[in-house]
């Protein structure tokens, strides 16, 4: 079985489609995490391979499926964004070997196929149809989506997982050769002599901060927030490593690292795995689990005049995404229980919100909003899941956290100030990314 990436058809991209006609005919119900690690200790038992077979079957078991029940895989074959493989270092054969291996070496280690899941998951039986959704789990869930909505597949996995090995994120492979193709060397965080990633970001938010009159301390209560919500989410790193709460000292007192971003403004890589069961809405109604229906997904294809986005550009794409993920669902702003939008980095997650028009704000009202209450008790809750500011680099807690929220099992972490009824998120990036509106009810 030759594994393609998702068609350009399978994406709602632009305005005008109206509500999407899969609308509450596709659920989401199982959940799967492995435990997270900073870095892989190069032993075969805990490669990135092993963490997806691990989350994958919890999803599988939390959703009280057969494996034999199960026809689609889609999940995202790129396992890191800055921890290459370094060039010309031997490949552990012993650890490639320990699983049933494909043509690729690295496959399971430092990057992932769907052929090289079903090799070592002999369970799955009856998968016939796969799918790669590239980038992160935002772009898996949205093609998932679509597959289990356009009968595809009626039992679907979806996973993304992510490697880190040792050494520093962005200075090995392709980021240290000596020359690069096109504007790679230009790009973010590329390469040992470039610019830090979240330089691009630090520069649209020293933007913003002029426009509209805000500072980088103004942030501080959102980043206690998320660093306290992601304490409270036991499957994530900063709980499970380190539970130390980030402070508003601690915060304004750390680091630059591209001014004014701060060294906690950038998520930490980590090692980890997310995976979910999804399948049709009544097919969910035979499961172990609430199902979470999808309402909508919508994806940001904004392309910048140059390398880095403008802030006009940033701020007009957000709202054209607001706007998308609105008119697919059927739904306004008003409707949102809660956001759950990206923040890896920190200083781009007010344009998402702005551009939702969340709890009516407009551009330039984020900052102001932070200062007030956004805790999960109160009745404007910000990022309930903290992100990956709060949890660690996996683009997947904020899914995780709207279905578990919806599903009633969030734990310490659940909103009690609204009741989690539709819910927003996705990401990466306001410009270039893929969302999904999460409901308790198909309508």
């Amino acid at each position: 079985m030759t594994t393609q990436n998702a068609p350009a058809s399978m994406y709602r991209a632009t305005e005008g489609l109206g509500v999407w006609e899969h609308k509450g005919k596709v659920a989401a119900v199982g959940i799967g995490h492995s435990p997270t690690t900073r870095r892989w200790d190069g032993t075969a038992e805990n490669t990135m391979g092993a963490n997806s077979i691990l989350a994958l079957r919890r999803a599988i078991e939390d959703a009280g499926v057969n494996p034999a029940d199960i026809d689609g895989l889609v999940l995202d074959p790129v396992t890191t964004t800055g921890a290459h493989w370094p060039e010309g270092q031997p490949i552990p054969m012993d650890v490639v070997n320990a699983y049933n291996t494909t043509d690729d070496s690295l496959d399971g280690i430092a990057k992932l196929s769907a052929e090289w899941i079903l090799k070592n998951m002999p369970e799955l039986t009856n998968v016939k149809f796969t799918m790669y959704g590239t980038g992160c789990m935002s772009h898996a869930i949205v093609v998932a989506a679509q597959a289990v909505g356009e009968g595809r597949t009626h039992t679907c996995l979806v996973l993304k997982s992510w490697h880190n090995l040792e050494g520093r994120y962005n200075q090995s492979g392709i980021s240290a050769q000596d020359s690069v193709p096109g504007t790679f060397a230009m790009t973010p965080g590329r390469t040992l002599w470039g610019a830090p990633g979240s330089y691009g970001t630090a520069l649209q938010f020293a933007e913003y901060c002029r426009k509209y009159g805000k500072s980088h301390d103004m942030m501080a209560p959102f980043m206690e927030n998320s660093r306290r919500n992601g304490l409270l989410f036991p499957e994530g790193y900063w709980a499970q490593h380190r539970p130390e709460q980030l402070t508003p000292e601690d915060y304004l007192n750390s680091r630059w690292i591209a001014k004014p971003a701060c060294l906690f403004d950038n998520d930490i890589p980590i090692m980890v795995s997310g995976a979910y069961l999804f399948t049709t809405a009544e097919r969910a109604q035979d499961m172990k689990q609430k199902p979470v229906y999808i309402l909508n997904h919508a994806s940001s294809r904004g392309t910048p005049r140059s390398i880095l986005p403008t802030l006009d550009e940033v701020e007009a794409e957000t709202a054209a995404t607001g706007r998308k993920i609105y008119e697919g669902a059927g739904i306004t702003a008003d409707d949102l229980s809660f956001e759950n939008m990206y923040d890896g980095f920190s200083l781009f997650h007010q344009f998402h919100i702005e551009g939702l028009r969340y709890r009516g704000m407009q551009n330039g009202d984020a900052l102001d909003f932070y200062q007030t209450d956004i805790s999960i008790e109160g009745p404007n809750p910000i990022l309930p899941s903290g992100g990956n500011i709060g949890s660690g680099r996996s683009r997947f807690w904020m899914h995780t956290d709207c279905i578990q929220q919806i599903q009633g099992r969030a734990g310490a972490r659940a909103v009690i100030g609204v009741k989690p009824e539709i819910a927003v998120s996705g990401g990466p990036m306001p410009m270039g990314g893929n969302f999904t509106v999460w409901s308790a009810t198909p309508d």
